[in-house]
């Protein structure tokens, strides 16, 4: 172990009450003129903080309302193994999901491992061979193109006879529903929605925008289910999609729901046919929802769910405080530093390689975990170019917590994203910003 106390027999070198508080920003290695620069950007990000915790106030009582109604006890913190059959705490847990986003059902699975696994399987379930998925916000993300079939992979929608058709998003990142109204056609059985904005340079979309759209597909034909990607999007507003028009949401336990404990794991919510459809598939035809082990990840579920709306509005405040400090220094950000937020991520436009992994070297350094780990660009599966990742993180991948990534390409932008608490990604931010002026790409 390398890690030494600094208390020597009974002397301290420093009594730790009349620290200055940029004493230890200083021994993290942030300079004063950074330090300072935060400070004075957080001042003035004081009342919009006090909105985000209002908003997380009631997204917090929300779920404790839904656990109340669906009376979670001791027994359902519990596990199960082997077929997992009579499972309290899994199917309360389903139940809680579908209180809180208004759905006839939800299935919430470990087995589910990430968000583009949840996407493919309400994609694959829910549609046949002849049928075709239409996209009206545009391209999907990376990691989809192979699902699709975008990009031939083995299991693609395309290779059962699943076409694909888009709509892209007018040039103000609204819905063009004329185009919509031109697309839509006999075979279309399921319309998807990203309502956050991936690697793509557009807005993220508000609940509202993604109701407005569902009900104009539903005038359009009944029939069509509405299925939106609702990842980095929960519980940053005060409704989710399902409460406006959308049949399904679909998203990661290792994001914004799973209030960094949840270990794995993702959801579907939504109307019971296409909830039951999807567990057919998860399990087997003639088995669904009743069986899968919860194997002991019950009680991180649970209670990452009941901390992810504080956890979820301090990535909010990471984003806009990021979004502040690179807006200041002349970077393109998006949302910029005045944009109402639909999701947690934060694009910044850095312009170059050496910036980009710059920025996500900070990131990495002042992670809790491999902290002293140097981030490299690679070819990570699912990406059509390199992208560089900094992650130092409690769970593998979970985009909660403080990371940044992007993709090494034109124009180098990093998305940044999450952090448990915001004094942590605060310190990230910052650091961030030290690495590139300590390579000379920026001057304070």
């Amino acid at each position: 172990m390398n890690c030494k106390s600094d208390i020597t027999g009974d002397k301290t070198p420093f009594i730790r009450q009349m620290e200055n508080r940029y004493d230890i920003y200083a021994r993290l290695g942030i300079s004063k003129e950074v330090f300072e620069l935060g400070e004075r950007v957080e001042e003035a990000l004081k009342d919009w903080f006090k909105r985000i915790d209002e908003t997380a106030e009631y997204n917090q009582l929300r779920v404790v309302e839904a656990m109340h109604e669906c009376r979670v006890g001791e027994a359902a913190l519990l596990g199960t193994t082997g077929y997992g059959y009579n499972d309290i705490g899994r199917d309360t847990l389903e139940a809680v999901y579908a209180r809180i986003f208004h759905t006839e059902d939800a299935l919430v699975r470990p087995q589910i491992s990430c968000g583009t696994q949840a996407l493919h399987l309400c994609l694959l379930a829910n549609l046949r061979p002849g049928d075709e998925l239409l996209s009206i916000s545009g391209k999907p993300y990376d990691t989809l193109e192979e699902v699709i079939g975008i990009r031939p992979a083995p299991g693609s929608l395309a290779e059962y006879k699943i076409s694909y058709a888009q709509v892209e998003l007018r040039e103000d990142g609204g819905f063009d529903f004329e185009g919509i109204r031109n697309k839509v056609n006999e075979r279309t059985r399921l319309v998807a929605i990203q309502r956050s904005k991936g690697y793509a340079d557009r807005p993220t979309l508000s609940v509202e925008q993604i109701g407005e759209a569902a009900r104009f597909v539903h005038d359009l034909n009944p029939k069509i289910k509405v299925m939106v990607d609702n990842c980095y999007g929960e519980f940053v507003e005060r409704i989710e999609p399902t409460e406006v028009g959308a049949d399904i949401v679909v998203g990661s336990l290792i994001k914004n729901p799973g209030g960094g404990l949840a270990p794995e794991g993702g959801y579907i919510a939504g109307d019971k046919e296409s909830v039951e459809n999807a567990a057919y598939l998860l399990t087997s035809p003639g088995l669904g929802k009743e069986v899968g082990a919860s194997l002991g990840v019950l009680r991180s579920l649970y209670q990452g769910l009941f901390l992810s709306p504080t956890v979820t509005a301090s990535a909010l405040k990471a984003a806009i405080f990021a979004a502040n400090i690179y807006e200041g220094l002349g970077y393109g950000v998006r949302p910029d530093s005045r944009e109402e937020r639909y999701d947690i991520i934060q694009a910044v436009t850095l312009k170059s390689p050496e910036a980009l992994t710059a920025f996500c070297r900070g990131i990495q350094a002042a992670s809790p975990i491999d902290s002293y780990v140097t981030p490299e660009p690679w070819a990570m599966p699912g990406y059509d170019s390199d992208v560089i990742m900094a992650a130092g993180n409690f769970i593998s991948g979970s985009s909660i917590e403080l990371s940044a990534d992007g993709p090494l390409r034109e124009p180098y932008t990093v998305f940044f994203q999450g952090g448990l608490t915001y004094p942590h990604a605060r310190y990230g931010i910052l650091n961030s910003l030290q690495f590139m002026v300590n390579e000379g790409l920026v001057r304070l």
